[in-house]
Formats: structure tokens, C-alpha cells, sequence
């Protein structure tokens, strides 16, 4: 079973670094106040990401 997690691991950890190869374009991200920042498209995604599993941590853990 250990074997099978990690290969799993490994799979998906390739599969995220062709997704990031593949989208390595960069796009602007625009705030108010005419901020602005210049990022690549697999950064942006992984951040938001992130900070979609963080949110739903922080909501299951205080409703337990």
C-alpha cells in the first residue's frame, strides 16, 4: 500500500508540472488603486488553489 501511495504521489506531481509547463504564460492581475502584478497562469492558479483548500480547513476545523 505504501508502494501504490507513493507512485500516486509521484503521478500527480508530474501531471501538475506538464499543467504548469503548459500554461507558463504570463497575465496581469489588476487591483484597485491601479495596482497591478504580472504573474505566470500556473502560479496564479496554484495560489488560488491554496487558498481554496486553506478556507475549506479553516471552515471544517470550526465546525467540528
Amino acid at each position: 500500500m505504501y508502494l501504490i501511495t507513493w507512485l500516486l504521489r509521484i503521478s500527480i506531481f508530474v501531471l501538475l508540472v506538464g499543467f504548469a509547463a503548459k500554461n507558463s504564460e504570463t497575465i496581469t492581475l489588476n487591483y484597485y488603486f491601479d495596482k497591478s502584478h504580472d504573474l505566470p497562469l500556473s502560479v496564479v492558479l496554484l495560489l488560488f488553489f491554496a487558498l481554496g483548500i486553506g478556507l475549506t480547513y479553516l471552515s471544517i476545523s470550526r465546525s467540528k
